[in-house]
């Protein structure tokens, strides 16, 4: 028989119930073991029930649809903007976007704000993308 230390024996059940010495000096002071006998026990679950809400705490789709945002950007915006603004992140229905000079901004606030908004609403929903923030950076 292989000598397994002690701690280990019962890794996979969880620790000990408590013993007749300790249950006698919980009740002499008073004190409640189920709870703590109940905390102790190894809660499994199964993955299928687990793995709803941690993609929910993940905001997987959120995190998709910005980086869907990205890629249509590149093949739905004309090519001259696509070389001089790309998205840096989506928040709150807001897209913003990065522009790499101030002639480039003035630009597209002025002239194409308007028609890369309707083409990215039409894309993607009015409730997703409601306004866009353009910056120098």
């Amino acid at each position: 028989m292989a000598l397994i230390p002690q701690p280990f024996r019962n890794y996979r059940k969880g620790p000990p119930p408590a013993g007749a010495r300790q249950r006698v000096l919980a009740v002499w002071r008073g004190v409640d073991l189920d709870p703590v006998e109940k905390a102790r026990t190894l809660r499994a679950r199964k993955a299928g029930d687990v793995l709803p809400g941690v993609l929910k705490n993940l905001n997987l789709d959120r995190r998709r649809s910005e980086a869907e945002v990205t890629k249509v950007w590149n093949h739905l915006i004309d090519p001259t903007i696509v070389a001089h603004a790309q998205p840096t992140g989506l928040k709150d229905g807001t897209l913003f976007v990065s522009v790499d000079s101030s002639v480039w901004l003035d630009e597209i606030v002025r002239y194409r704000r308007k028609e890369i908004l309707t083409r990215l609403q039409h894309s993607f929903g009015r409730d997703l993308i409601v306004r866009i923030s353009f910056r120098v950076g």
